[in-house]
């Protein structure tokens, strides 16, 4: 890595090559990383990055050169497929690209393959079957986007993008590749206001895109270094909020593996550069990790190509931030064969008023076992006599997430339903001798498990909850017909 070191420092970054150095990981260990060469303190600055130094569509020369009329004409302005374009492009220049000793071969910084699912083949796909990670590929839409405005783009500009050129440096594959380096390595980095007054603002930064890589803050670790920690809130966002050009790749941070709750530096940014920054003491021969934020295996799986594997609090092991998506289509497609649920248009009513009313259509469930509040009222909406229905929209209120009755069997059946996704069964998976598989296949195999066991714990949660409110409930009604009893003969012995 000399030669990237030489082109990061000669473009007036930093680095504190004495306290931090790269090393090659084996595959499963994320390739290559960054050890603590020394003992270093907290909030130690373990490099910096100009600013103009990250590469994105704000920091690049070609939607200026392209013409920025003609580039939003292309549609190159919305998500990702400007800055793809921008990187493309700046690869084809090599020696005269200013991010040449990053997006060069030699030396080779950023990875030209991928474990991921995106690059699997059909019989490792089908081990994905039941999660949430083949639908979330988005491999067909980001084809069609390639296919509709960057290759038409590239075509209409010969003279910024050479015709020899198509093949090697703009073909799909490398489309692909490109994507996959900001699926798994990007930052987002807000445009500098320049009104902000730079006392308070120096050292905040950027929030993580919804498909970045890496986390940051929003504190000074030198003001707080208690708060730093977890802003990962881009799940509950939608990609297309972000400003497509505060995404940006980051040299030398891109190169920092992360793992589940292991976070010991963080990005920070100031006016003109970007700081890496540790937030808690790191012992000399540690590795130096940033995070992803607590992902799910299944997530960690589709945008990073690994799993993570800890004990678990239930015992075990695991990812404790796995989870289990319910969609509300399922629960509607259960509850239609109960008698108590509305159907047809009277159920189209209340769903199209619970999501005008911003609730939600995928429910999420976790190791905590305990069933979403929301996921019980929007059932519980399902199931509302008219009157009591009449009454909770013109108070715009949801029904209260009380676990009862007919509810009991609609989410059991739901998750029964859910399981059913799964071509195969969690013993079975748990029977299968992992040491032996194929990497892509263990790590379906991991993901799986980690869902099932989440669902499994669920729907046991939910039956002993079912006996134990039916126990109750009789034993409340043995007492009612006690004490009735007992009135009945007393007032027969007054009126002897």
């Amino acid at each position: 890595m000399d030669g990237f070191i030489a082109w990061f420092q000669s473009h007036g970054a930093h680095l504190d090559n004495s306290s931090l150095g790269i090393v090659d990981f084996p595959l499963s260990e994320g390739r290559r990383g960054a050890i603590a060469l020394k003992d270093i303190p907290e909030c130690h600055t373990l490099f910096t990055v100009p600013r103009g130094l990250t590469l994105s569509t704000r920091t690049s020369q070609l939607p200026k050169r392209f013409g920025v009329d003609a580039w939003q004409k292309a549609g190159l302005h919305k998500g990702w497929v400007g800055l793809i374009l921008c990187m493309m492009w700046e690869q084809a220049n090599g020696s005269s690209s200013r991010w040449r000793g990053y997006l060069g071969k030699d030396p080779k910084t950023l990875p030209d393959e991928f474990d991921t699912p995106m690059f699997w083949g059909e019989d490792d796909l089908a081990e994905l079957k039941g999660t949430s990670v083949v639908e979330k590929l988005g491999k067909a839409d980001a084809e069609v986007d390639y296919t509709t405005k960057l290759l038409p783009a590239v075509k209409s500009r010969p003279d910024l993008f050479l015709p020899n050129d198509l093949s090697t440096y703009y073909s799909l594959g490398v489309y692909h590749i490109m994507g996959s380096r900001i699926l798994s390595r990007s930052f987002v980095v807000e445009k500098w206001n320049g009104d902000e007054d730079e006392d308070d603002a120096a050292g905040t930064a950027g929030n993580i895109s919804m498909e970045s890589a890496m986390d940051v803050d929003e504190k000074d670790p030198n003001q707080d270094p208690d708060r730093v920690g977890h802003e990962e809130d881009s799940e509950d966002e939608d990609e297309d909020e972000d400003d497509p050009s505060d995404v940006a790749m980051v040299p030398m941070a891109d190169i920092l593996n992360a793992r589940y709750q292991t976070e010991n530096a963080k990005l920070f940014y100031e006016k003109d550069v970007l700081k890496m920054v540790s937030t808690r003491p790191i012992k000399s021969g540690e590795q130096i990790w940033n995070t992803y934020g607590d992902l799910p295996n299944a997530e960690l799986l589709r945008r990073y190509g690994h799993v993570d594997i800890l004990p678990l609090p239930s015992g075990g092991s695991g990812n404790p931030a796995d989870v289990v998506e319910i969609k509300a289509d399922l629960i509607v497609s259960v509850i239609s064969s109960f008698l108590e649920a509305v159907k047809g248009d009277q159920a189209k009513e209340r769903i199209d008023w619970w999501l005008e009313a911003g609730g939600e259509d995928i429910f999420v469930l976790d190791h905590d076992f305990e069933v979403p509040p929301a996921m019980i009222s929007f059932t519980k909406l399902l199931l509302l006599s008219e009157k009591e229905w009449e009454k909770a929209r013109k108070k715009s209120t949801p029904p209260k997430p009380k676990l009862e009755g007919a509810l009991y069997d609609i989410l059991i059946s739901t998750i029964e339903r859910r399981f059913a996704d799964y071509p195969t069964t969690l013993e079975t998976d748990r029977a299968c001798p992992t040491g032996s598989l194929p990497l892509n296949k263990r790590q379906a195999l991991i993901v799986r498990i980690g869902e099932k066991d989440i669902l499994r714990g669920n729907l046991q949660k939910l039956k002993t909850l079912k006996e134990t409110d039916s126990i109750r409930s009789a034993q409340g009604s043995n007492k009612r017909k006690a004490a009735l009893s007992d009135s009945s003969s007393k007032g027969k012995r007054i009126r002897r």
